[in-house]
């Protein structure tokens, strides 16, 4: 098998998120991420690839390997769910400036975390995400320096975006920032730490939300089909935010709007939800890699029809660190964010049953994966062996050929991208 083989069989086997730290790793000389024919953002190869770096980009491709906080830190917090994984403390929280709660996608706390280290100069900037200007249904990978910039981009990202692209030149410039994004995004800059110590200097605050994954480009047009909206006559989509969670809306060139309600756009349940299959097997959509992880906290993880632009929104986050819990206190304190109730495992695990139940599936799909002959998605310090334990045989055999049967049917595998 050649370099350009192996590699693409990472793409091939459904198990690329479409992250971009490839492109990073290889150089985009090398490997640059572009809309494929899928409509989904996939890896170009455009130079050789060594054996060597196509070794790097399975050490740190998070659709071949996923890890969680590294051990030092895990084993400092004092509390511990086989589920939620380590933590310092489960809390209700949301942002403390109204606007910034409003316009997030629940609370705002991601975003008033990200407003408040600027602020406070802890960080040079954020390397986040907005939404696309060429694709309004993408999101792509910024840098903000003000307050302002990381404003613009609240508000959750449900379509493809490449984060980490040029995550090197991000580290080149030798300045201290956060990082927000999703958790598989984090397992990939966790991975790369082994590989460049720059990532543990520089990257001073992981923060993510819980993530239930993203939505095809394919589910997207059908979306748009159905509901009549031309996609060459959108220019802007705004997911969620402007209450909680807030309206779909979609703005066309002329300035109409269409909005929906979250429901009807996702559907009303997780057996609505169209996802691609590297997130449908995902071992960790809770931020096990995080400083700060921030969830929805809707009972039965399904917000209320009524109510939901006015609803001023909470999240539940899940402090995980030190440097978390320090964080938490000192924008408290500064204004920038606000605090409720604690919770616990029990209250988690009613706002988002999914994650739970991906958590306890996820070494049984896994391992129905690698039965197959595709790559096993190796995990680390994410509990997927003990989770499997937990979840039983008779539900593991469930979860097993339920797996097998889709890997037959044929989801999961995808064409070699950009071919002739």
């Amino acid at each position: 098998m050649t370099p350009q083989d192996r590699f693409y069989r990472i793409v091939e086997s459904g198990l690329c998120i479409g992250c971009g730290l490839c492109q990073s790793v290889a150089g985009k000389d090398t490997i640059r991420m572009e809309k494929a024919e899928s409509g989904e953002l996939r890896p170009r190869v455009l130079g050789a690839l060594t054996e060597e770096r196509v070794d790097m980009i399975y050490e740190t491709c998070p659709g071949t390997r996923a890890e969680g906080l590294p051990e030092a830190l895990s084993s400092q917090a004092p509390e511990f769910d086989p589920v939620w994984g380590p933590y310092h403390r489960l809390v209700l929280a949301w942002a403390g400036e109204p606007q910034i709660r409003h316009e997030g996608s629940a609370g705002g706390v991601l975003t008033a975390l990200g407003r408040y280290l600027l602020n406070s100069r802890r960080v040079a900037f954020v390397l986040h995400v907005k939404a696309s200007a060429a694709e309004p249904s993408f999101g792509e990978r910024t840098l903000s320096f003000t307050e302002a910039e990381v404003l613009e981009g609240a508000g959750s990202r449900y379509g493809p975006t490449a984060p980490l692209i040029d995550f090197d030149d991000v580290l080149a410039r030798e300045e201290p920032f956060a990082l927000i994004a999703k958790p598989c995004d984090l397992n990939a800059v966790r991975n790369l730490a082994h590989r460049d110590p720059r990532v543990d200097a520089l990257v001073r605050y992981w923060l993510s939300p819980v993530c239930g994954g993203y939505m095809p480009t394919e589910a997207m047009h059908r979306f748009m089909h159905d509901n009549r909206i031309d996609p060459s006559n959108v220019a802007a989509l705004r997911y969620r935010g402007l209450g909680c969670p807030g309206p779909t809306t979609f703005r066309m060139r002329d300035s109409e709007e269409r909005s929906f309600h979250y429901l009807d756009f996702w559907g009303e349940d997780e057996s609505a939800w169209s996802l691609p299959f590297r997130c449908k097997i995902c071992p960790d959509g809770i931020g096990d890699g995080a400083d700060i992880a921030a969830a929805d906290i809707w009972p039965g993880a399904a917000p209320d029809r009524k109510g939901s632009e006015t609803d001023p929104g909470f999240n539940s986050i899940i402090v995980r660190t030190a440097a978390g819990t320090e964080l938490v206190e000192a924008a408290v304190a500064a204004g920038y964010l606000a605090i409720g109730e604690d919770v616990g495992p029990d209250f988690m695990n009613d706002t988002q049953p999914h994650q739970v139940k991906k958590k306890l599936a996820a070494g049984a799909r896994l391992d129905a994966i690698a039965q197959s002959g595709r790559p096993r998605l190796k995990t680390v310090g994410l509990r997927i062996d003990e989770l499997a334990d937990l979840n039983g045989d008779a539900n593991n055999r469930t979860q097993a050929e339920g797996t097998a049967r889709r890997l037959r049917e044929g989801q999961g595998r995808e064409k070699r991208p950009f071919q002739r």
